[in-house]
């Protein structure tokens, strides 16, 4: 498996990941008319001090990542998304997407780290608690942090070491 920065070639593939795991797995109700970034990831994630990746097994893309420049030195995490099949200890997806991404905001001089989750996806929260986000009330969010609808469950990462 290798992580790389994204390209449109991956477009449909993470269109078809997201909304699999969104609608299959967690019976979320969003289309892709709801996620109008997924239309258009390099401009909407690709600037600043924003970015997008993708995880790939062989050409096929098993998971994604990306940071939101919400300005201020601050990002949002935000699309991650791994197949369920590539999550777990044996590929540890997951865990290196988001070493790739902290190693971003650190790189480019980030000092925080936000996300929104659903409360459905509480792997994901033990996750992100595992790997120091902290959680939050959202009335402590930057004004510029984009809220999902489906987004109840907040937490903050401190990056350190810039």
């Amino acid at each position: 498996m290798v992580v790389k920065e994204y390209c449109d070639d991956y477009q449909s593939q993470v269109i078809d990941l997201i909304l699999n795991i969104q609608q299959q797995e967690y019976n979320i109700p969003i289309t892709k008319n709801d996620q109008p970034d997924l239309l258009d990831i390099k401009a909407f994630y690709q600037k600043g001090n924003g970015n997008f990746w993708a995880a790939l097994y062989g050409d096929k893309v098993v998971g994604t990542i990306s940071l939101l420049d919400i300005g201020k030195g601050q990002v949002a995490l935000r699309k991650m998304f791994v197949d369920k099949n590539f999550r777990g200890a044996t590929y540890k997806t997951a865990s290196i997407l988001l070493e790739i991404a902290l190693q971003w905001a650190k790189e480019h001089t980030i000092e925080a780290v936000f996300l929104g989750t659903t409360p459905k996806f509480l792997a994901a929260h033990r996750f992100y608690e595992k790997n120091g986000f902290i959680s939050m009330d959202h009335n402590n969010l930057p004004d510029s942090f984009p809220v999902m609808e489906v987004d109840k469950k907040f937490y903050k990462y401190i990056v350190k070491g810039k």
